[in-house]
């Protein structure tokens, strides 16, 4: 298996450091609002990891954590007369909900900042010790870019032209105009923990080369985030724990690409930030899930309606799919084993997709093919019913089995058809007995050979966005849009 490593800007065979096992820790949400999609993603990336490796037979542990405690939750919660935490909390639990409504973001550890201050001031005071940072009269501990040679691997970044684009009026008993705060003198109205430095707080990045530290250990498999949080996010933790430790922070480092808004970078001012709790009173949790996954991880994607109605039309082929796989295998119950190439090769071609730096999108296109396959094997009636449904068996087993390592089928068949269904029946404003009725008023005029009324009713329902579908058992209606 190879993985795209952001630190050598190259895929590279993955070995952990230790052969069974495999350590990894992705930045979470900092809990000052409402998550949004950009936040189900990541979750939705890192969960994909995490169990396509434990697939290869790996022993993951994975850990994310909240930043519970910042400057924007700070404000935040003082315009809302609340203590800082009791706000995150509330927050926290606002984003557990959705997550699990998504289906998504289960780490083995969820740790918070506000959880881990002895653990942090801990690690500030080697860092201080060893020369990597230092203390102001005014209670800020403050880490010294300069004094880590390697600063700026990760970003490619060189630290003079940073210096071009950095005020010059630099905060009080800051050295360096490029210093960061690791531990942050408490200001009115903020809440605190007592250090050897006074009344403070941590900095924003000394959280998670903590907790890093503190639940995985010196130097781990993967490390993952948004790319947005390459510089100086990471940039930062790199500076930090390897100073600290003399050791790399982690061996690979995996970014997930950003998400546009009808190809507007998303942003409150804009108006366009989609929380998951809007996208899900909007779509399917699965619809959201395979918007996402159908495409790179590391990519910047375009989210806008129409990605979803798409992923609402493959899902909605999909399950039909299976739901006629499903009323076959109700009628044909004996199974006589054969060898077939598409449900003998569904495996191969979802590791070799999945092997190539996680290649969702390959590895969903691959779907198109074996639903066709499926479809005409079901109209086949040279086939004898019992090598027919030993097939079908083990195509819809397989792509259960594997596709639920990315998020995929893991909706109630008829349950996600009817809510699909349902919805576009909303939006065109039909009534399904309206609909019924017509098809039987229709059946009748066939049967009195009424042929000019019968294509009458065909035309009104298609001009309303309903199609018909007739065949010996019936006629059958389905909805346009969803086609």
């Amino acid at each position: 298996m190879k993985i795209y490593n952001s630190l050598t800007r190259k895929k590279e065979e993955f070995i952990p450091i230790e052969k069974d096992n495999v350590k990894m820790y992705a930045c979470g949400i900092t809990v000052y609002d409402d998550s949004h999609i950009g936040h189900a993603r990541a979750s939705i990336t890192y969960d994909m990891i995490c169990c396509y490796l434990r697939f290869l037979g790996y022993k993951v542990k994975y850990v994310r954590n909240y930043t519970d405690v910042d400057d924007k939750i700070i404000a935040r919660a003082n315009s809302l007369n609340m203590n800082a935490l009791d706000y995150s909390e509330d927050r926290i639990k606002a984003a557990e909900e959705v997550f699990a409504e998504l289906g998504a973001d289960f780490p083995d550890i969820k740790c918070k900042a506000s959880e881990n201050i002895d653990n942090i001031i801990d690690f500030v005071s080697k860092l201080i010790e060893k020369g990597y940072a230092y203390p102001t009269e005014k209670g800020d501990v403050y880490y010294s870019v300069k004094k880590f040679k390697d600063y700026g691997k990760l970003s490619n970044i060189n630290t003079d032209d940073l210096l071009n684009g950095v005020r010059k009026d630099v905060e009080e008993g800051k050295k360096d105009p490029l210093d960061f705060a690791v531990w942050k003198a408490a200001k009115p109205g903020e809440i605190s923990w007592k250090s050897p430095w006074g009344e403070g707080r941590p900095g924003w990045h000394i959280e998670c080369s903590c907790m890093v530290l503190h639940n995985l250990g010196e130097t781990i498999d993967i490390h993952g985030g948004g790319k947005d949080l390459i510089f100086p996010h990471h940039e930062n933790e790199i500076a930090q724990s390897e100073a600290l430790t003399g050791k790399p922070l982690a061996n690979y480092w995996i970014h997930n690409g950003l998400i546009k808004i009808n190809g507007q970078k998303m942003s409150k001012s804009l108006g366009n930030s989609l929380t998951i709790k809007q996208a899900l009173e909007l779509y399917n949790p699965e619809v959201v899930r395979y918007a996402i996954v159908s495409k790179s991880y590391a990519a910047d994607i375009d989210l806008g309606e129409s990605e979803f109605v798409l992923a609402e039309r493959h899902l909605y082929y999909f399950y039909n799919t299976i739901n006629a796989i499903n009323k076959f295998l109700s009628q044909n119950t004996e199974m006589k084993e054969v060898s077939n190439d598409v449900a003998d090769g569904i495996e191969k071609k979802f590791r070799e997709a999945m092997d190539d730096d996680f290649n969702t999108p390959v590895a969903v296109a691959n779907l198109f093919a074996d639903f066709k396959y499926v479809n005409n094997l079901l109209k086949d009636n040279k086939i004898p019913a019992d090598e027919k449904a030993y097939i079908l068996n083990k195509i819809k087993t397989e792509i259960i089995r594997l596709y639920n390592i990315v998020g995929l089928f893991k909706e109630d068949v008829q349950g996600l058809i009817d809510d699909l269904r349902n919805k576009y029946i909303k939006k065109l404003n039909l009534d399904v007995e309206e609909i019924e009725q017509s098809i039987e008023t229709r059946t009748n005029a066939k049967l009195e050979k009424h042929y000019d009324e019968a294509d009458r009713i065909r035309k009104e329902l298609d001009e309303k966005g309903i199609v018909l579908n007739d065949s010996k058992e019936g006629t059958t209606w389905d909805i346009k849009e969803l086609m």
